[in-house]
């Protein structure tokens, strides 16, 4: 008998969104609902559709397993998966979180037109990298003592602001103010997590994280646009990209063996161990709950410190102060978290914690949380592209509140492997072909390049696309970069 693969049990619903039935695979609680084009479907792997199959099996998720245009194979969950589960009955995994918690995006804009910086780009361009640290193992400036440590994870970019790292109208322009203090508990993160993160506060880190320097492509909205302080084409903006490094990694590391072992019997009922899951009311339940959120604080911490020295680049070349030089933060926007939201389902309001596994938030107007400057717009959502190709600055709709839990992808996501990219491609030819464009490129390692090339990830505007079509996002900005720095 022949296998019928799961991708072929998709059922199509709309241009751009397909159903897994609730039947497909036996034992899953609902259906899967997913966001691709017929071209998009094409780039997605069999092993990342019976992901979303697989995260259905959880207990206490709510109407879908979704996942985003983005989507990929990851650990436990797609790349770009999302589920709502029920914060009283049902439990959390940090499989649906990532080890990369709260990696985020954030991204300012300057006064800058692209003629007026490009006789200066190069200097500004070392001038950054000197000031930020970027490899995988590079240690940062800043070294914490373990009490500071925790006032870090307790406080987030609070903290940062308070000790000198920023302005306080920043933190206006984060997601949650920069802030999980009201569910952090530092003391349930450990101290090797602790020690692995101490010396790497203000740093970049490896992989697909970087840092842009970029000019406004394209202005779909110029009204909403302006409120974000984009006024023209070919204006400057700067984009960084990194999360918790080393410490969020070791929390979630720590926590999946917790939960194998103390959790054993629910582990054997889910058709993947990688899903390792703590139930609602469980002490592991509300410990990695709270080690998350003090994760997700160090990663807030880090991308402002972060903001701050590339504020004090622009400085020193430029010889004027940052305020005088607009670089203002538009907004932070987190994936990779699992988010305590209320939401309306079959009809009642219900608490759920929201699992963004590469996904961000997209809510529309009048979210209580959104900036009260962008109330009558809806929540920026950033979405980055591959290394020199386009980002998006969008924004987030009613109708994601409705259909993806107010849910949009993250970025543009990987088609080929990091080993695959390695073993087929120098990263110093990718950094050529990128100067050839006009794209300047700074890394810590030529194999991060090549790990990282353009080649390697779907294309964002197809991404884009999707969830402007889906109406779960519209476009308001198309960046492209001018000059990257990479990591290892």
């Amino acid at each position: 008998m022949v296998k019928i693969s799961l991708k072929d049990k998709l059922k199509k619903i709309s241009d751009y969104e397909w159903e897994l039935p609730k039947d497909a695979k036996p034992g899953m609680r609902v259906p899967g609902r997913i966001f691709l084009s017929e071209k998009l479907l094409k780039e997605v792997e069999e092993g990342a559709v019976e992901q979303v199959a697989n995260v259905a099996f959880l207990p206490g998720i709510q109407k879908w397993s979704l996942a985003m245009p983005d989507m990929h194979f990851g650990y436990g969950f797609p790349i770009g998966g999302v589920a709502a589960i029920s914060y009283e009955e049902g439990g959390i995994s940090p499989g649906g979180v990532g080890f990369d918690i709260n990696c985020g995006v954030r991204v300012l804009r300057t006064n800058f037109t692209y003629d007026e910086i490009k006789p200066h780009l190069k200097q500004l361009l070392e001038e950054i990298f000197r000031a930020v640290p970027a490899g995988v193992g590079k240690g940062g400036t800043i070294k914490l003592a373990s009490e500071k440590m925790h006032e870090v994870l307790k406080y987030g970019a609070k903290w940062a602001v308070e000790n000198g790292y920023g302005w306080k109208e920043d933190l206006e322009y984060i997601e949650d103010k920069g802030s999980e203090e009201k569910y952090a508990e530092p003391d349930k993160v450990s101290k090797k997590a602790i020690d692995r993160g101490k010396d790497q506060l203000g740093t970049l880190g490896s992989g697909n994280h970087f840092l842009e320097i970029q000019v406004v492509d394209k202005i779909y909205n110029p009204d909403v646009a302006k409120v974000f302080g984009i006024e023209q084409e070919n204006q400057v903006t700067v984009m960084i990209h990194t999360g918790s490094r080393g410490l969020g990694h070791q929390v979630a590391t720590d926590y999946l063996q917790f939960m194998e072992r103390e959790h054993k019997d629910l582990l054997r009922k889910l058709p993947d161990r990688e899903l390792a899951f703590a139930p609602s009311g469980s002490k592991l339940f509300y410990d990695y709950f709270a080690a998350m959120n003090a994760a997700a604080n160090f990663a807030f911490a880090n991308r402002q410190m972060i903001m701050h020295w590339v504020r004090e680049s622009f400085e020193k070349v430029f010889n004027k102060d940052a305020e005088s030089l607009g670089l203002k933060l538009i907004y932070d926007i987190t994936h990779n978290m699992a988010k305590l939201e209320e939401h309306e389902i079959d009809g009642k309001k219900m608490k759920v914690l929201v699992h963004r596994k590469g996904a961000t938030r997209a809510f529309g107007p009048d979210w209580p949380d959104v900036p009260l400057k962008y109330k009558g717009i809806g929540q920026p959502v950033l979405i980055p592209g591959s290394m020199g190709t386009a980002s998006y600055i969008m924004i987030g709709t009613k109708k994601a509140e409705e259909i993806t839990f107010a849910s949009i992808a993250h970025g543009s996501g990987r088609v080929a492997s990091r080993a695959k990219m390695v073993k087929n491609v120098r990263g110093e030819e990718v950094a050529r072909r990128l100067e050839q464009k006009g794209i300047l490129v700074k890394a810590w390692s030529w194999k991060g390049v090549a790990e990282e090339a353009p080649e390697a990830y779907k294309n964002v505007d197809d991404v884009v696309e999707v969830c402007e079509k889906a109406g779960i996002a519209r476009k308001i900005v198309r960046l492209r970069p001018i000059a990257v720095i990479k990591g290892d």
